[in-house]
């Protein structure tokens, strides 16, 4: 099959996902946003990659306007527009769409209309119904409208889809309400790319690089956007501001770490260290740089949004401090397999006094961070899940042979 996998911020799992699939024959392209900030996987061509895989970063011609709203709509526009070129280029069979925005998504989902290719929607998050509840508290008036248009446009993409690909049961209760139908609809969990990220020494050479290898450190890598609240990292570096040998790591940037370099500057925190993502092949000696790993989500997120940064955390051996929402599939993951401790992302002193029990504990951090690992090496294995994508992509092809015999009849 020919397949285009489109994943616009360039997350390392989805890439490791194009690679396997062109490992197995296929004809593979992976599509990302070259202008978009996020921590990023390995996109570049290796020596290892079979030659049926290519790697094309979109551009876009101006800075991406995140969070100018208006603007970004017509990027938006223009994206679409350069993703239907690509698509139209490079002649696929199937399209697979993860983290692709409603507003793109549907103008690409319209252009192709009559075209033979198969669309498949991998949600990543109910992008509507995180929207709807962001603008409806921040706008009253006008979020109210531009919500249910968000939601509008997620039914209709959930509609066209021939096939749709969940990361948690979570989900299901609402497409059922939407009147999705159940038979083209697969459960497959977010991993993280296991095979990059071994188990690290704290004493390894970017952790000695950045003076934290003899430090205790609290570690914060990934987004910081409108489903976080850094005000958490914020008081966690106040609540040790006194302890010379505790640190606080944020590896983020936008406008979350820009509201935290202006507080590190207002509040004199020599324990608050900010810098920008950092080389994948960096990743796996980042993390073994963490005493703690941190991650944060506000409850409006509830079961909507899954961090994937909390399934590469699982891989360092390090125990999770979570401040999300405990319905949320990575809380019940860190919770029921004891990687780490949860407290509700609006209860700052429990978020504290998780930090503090980790800090005083080495016996717990251990424990917490083997269990951590062990789940990661049980649930991240690669050639399983291309199995479940396989599987999906030839009842997709039986589909449209029956169709292809049906029409010459």
């Amino acid at each position: 099959m020919h397949i285009l996998l489109n994943d616009r911020p360039g997350h390392p799992f989805e890439v490791e996902l194009s690679r396997h699939l062109a490992q197995r024959g296929h004809t593979v392209q992976h599509c990302y946003g070259e202008f978009f900030q996020s921590p990023r996987g390995n996109l570049q061509k290796t020596a290892d990659d079979p030659p049926n895989l290519e790697i094309i970063g979109i551009q876009l011609d101006k800075p991406f306007a995140k969070y100018a709203f208006f603007r970004r709509i017509f990027q938006e526009i223009k994206y679409s527009q350069l993703l239907v070129a690509q698509i139209q280029a490079f002649q696929p069979d199937i399209v697979i769409f993860a983290n692709t925005p409603s507003e793109a998504m549907s103008l690409v989902y319209w252009r192709l209309r009559g075209r033979k290719i198969q669309l498949i929607f991998w949600v990543q998050d109910m992008y509507g119904v995180a929207i709807n509840k962001i603008l409806r508290k921040r706008l009253p008036v006008i979020g109210r409208f531009v919500g249910q248009l968000y939601l509008t446009l997620d039914r209709f993409l959930l509609r066209r889809s021939d096939q749709i690909i969940l990361i948690t049961e979570d989900f299901r209760p609402l497409l059922d309400e939407w009147g999705i139908a159940q038979a083209k609809t697969h459960v497959i969990p977010n991993w993280a790319t296991l095979a990059d990220l071994p188990v690290r020494s704290k004493a390894n050479a970017w952790a000695r690089a950045h003076q934290l290898s003899d430090k205790f450190c609290f570690l914060y890598s990934g987004t910081l956007g409108m489903k976080h609240n850094p005000n958490l990292l914020l008081e966690l570096a106040l609540a040790f501001q006194a302890d010379e040998n505790v640190q606080v790591l944020v590896i983020s940037e936008g406008l979350g770490a820009d509201w935290l370099a202006e507080q590190q500057i207002a509040c004199s925190l020599n324990n608050l260290i900010l810098l920008p993502y950092q080389p994948f092949s960096d990743m796996a000696n980042v993390l073994g740089a963490a005493d703690v790993l941190i991650a944060i989500l506000e409850p409006d997120a509830g079961v909507f949004s899954v961090p994937s940064k909390v399934l590469s955390y699982l891989c360092a051996a390090r125990p999770l401090l979570l401040a999300v929402p405990p319905e949320n599939l990575a809380a019940k993951i860190v919770a029921q397999h004891e990687a780490g401790l949860v407290a509700a992302p609006e209860n700052t002193a429990a978020f504290l006094q998780a930090a503090k029990q980790l800090h005083h504990d080495q016996a717990l951090r251990e424990q917490l961070g083997r269990n951590g690992r062990v789940y990661a090496e049980t649930h991240f294995n690669i050639e399983k899940i291309t199995d479940q994508f396989e599987t999906i992509i030839r009842q997709m092809n039986h589909i449209k042979s029956d169709q292809y015999q049906e029409h010459k009849k």
